[in-house]
């Protein structure tokens, strides 16, 4: 059983455990031990989102990893993908980024990227755990000149704008395009109006000004409406909406219509397939995407390969199988001929590319696929259980799936970054799935009480 990472890193309410600055320093220690490979000077880069607990959490990091004689560069406030790249492109030997992604403000989380700019596998994130609880690194502790040093580094903006620019064809400009740009109060409210302002697009800006306690809240890409409103309002040809730390994307045609992770994933497999540029023509998402995506790719003769939930899962996969399109319903998009993690900028670019190409309108593109209904139901519990062992779960669950015969499909699981328990019944009727649904979701939340 792993004590602190989940699927995404270490989350958790800032200030209370796991996400104390005791165990903070404690994973920049075992962190610095494990990629400290090499008699020479290590540096790790550390990142982080605009929540008013990263500066607390990014001082005790930083710590302790400079205690295990590690340096370390500070770039502020950037897009988890922007630290990937950053890792990779300075030849650091790690990267860390101090978010909680699309949580509330009062959540942060600390993921990590080895030097390829790829997530840890969960081996080496059990390696570090296993470091802090047992104690074996304790004693080691460099001295006089043996200390790692930080550093702030200023320009770590400017690398990844022109990174994120070099993505998009310059055979098109995004001039005359009217855009409604929504960045969550996050960590892209600086990077994400530069890079698509300077492609030529005519902006309204929502979520760029954070305060600590506003991200994601009301906006970006878990919640649509001010951009869907805005696109309406302004008569806008789409909308785009990142989460807190720009790792995901969520667009809006100009009808206002909200336009998912797996529609994006839909259009961007077939302008690939159709440019011979989709790797042995597959496209890998999790179990959670639409089964209306899967029939579009078997009618387009395209493979569909599905992971667990989690975009490190969708790259493990990918790297395994030679792919290079992948993603998740939520808007974490890897287009992995670019970048090594999900980036809602970087996806961002190459549907609008798509759009230059075609001159056809975003709700056009979209009807590529038509989604199945699906309803999903999220549940706070206090505590966790293995689904299989709660008395009469196997037999409900088969009941349901015996009622949908075989043109739908249940998914039930814990989340992996919070304390929730999620419902997904998918199906040709939507009365029939939302009753289903709460008949499973009422279930449990009797025997999670």
């Amino acid at each position: 059983m792993r004590k602190l990472f989940g699927t995404d890193g270490v989350r958790g309410v800032a200030n209370i455990y796991p996400m104390t600055t005791e165990i903070a320093m404690q994973l920049g220690r075992g962190a610095a031990y494990v990629f400290k490979d090499k008699n020479r000077r290590h540096r790790i880069v550390i990142g982080k989102d605009t929540r008013l607990s990263g500066y607390m959490i990014e001082n005790a990091i930083a710590a302790g990893i400079c205690s295990m004689g590690v340096d370390v560069l500070l770039v502020g406030p950037l897009p988890t993908p922007g630290i990937a790249f950053l890792t990779k492109n300075m030849r650091a030997d790690a990267g860390v980024v101090i978010s909680a992604s699309h949580n509330p403000f009062q959540d942060n989380g600390i993921k990590f990227f080895a030097g390829s700019g790829f997530k840890l596998p969960d081996s080496t994130e059990q390696k570090i755990e296993d470091l802090i609880f047992s104690k074996e690194i304790d004693s080691l502790r460099p001295t006089a000149d043996e200390v790692g040093k930080a550093f702030r580094i200023d320009d770590a903006n400017g690398r990844y704008i022109v990174f994120l620019k070099n993505t998009f064809s310059s055979a098109y400009s995004l001039d005359g395009l009217r855009i409604v740009l929504d960045c969550a109060h996050g960590a892209a409210y600086k990077v994400a109006p530069i890079v698509f302002g300077e492609l030529g697009a005519d902006l309204t800006l929502i979520g760029v000004n954070p305060d600590g306690t506003n991200i994601n809240r009301g906006c970006g890409a878990l919640d649509t409406k001010l951009v869907q409103n805005s696109v309406r309002e302004q008569g806008a040809h789409l909308g785009i909406a990142l989460d807190g730390d720009a790792d995901r994307v969520i667009f809006v045609d100009e009808k206002g219509n909200k336009v998912d992770g797996d529609h994006i994933m839909a259009i961007c497999a077939s302008m690939m397939a159709k440019e011979k540029k989709l790797r042995k023509k597959t496209l890998v998402t999790t179990v959670m995407s639409n089964m209306g995506l899967e029939v579009c790719m078997r009618n387009m003769g395209v493979n569909l390969v599905r992971t667990q939930v989690g975009d490190r899962y969708v790259v493990e996969e990918m790297v395994r199988g030679g792919y290079n399109l992948g993603g998740e319903q939520s808007g974490h998009l890897i287009f992995l001929d670019h970048i090594t993690t999900g980036d809602g900028i970087l996806a961002a670019l190459q549907l609008l590319e798509i759009i230059c190409k075609t001159g056809r309108p975003l709700s056009e593109l979209a009807k590529i696929m038509e989604s199945y209904p699906q309803k999903l139901i999220n549940m706070r519990v206090s505590v966790r259980k293995n689904l299989d062992e709660i008395n009469g779960f196997k037999k409900k669950l088969a009941a349901v799936e015996r009622e949908l015969g075989g043109r739908g499909r249940v998914l039930v699981r814990f989340s992996g970054t919070e304390p929730l328990v999620r419902v997904m019944v998918e199906g040709e009727r939507e009365d029939q799935i939302e009753s289903l649904a709460q008949e499973l979701a009422l279930f449990l939340e009797k025997a999670l009480k």
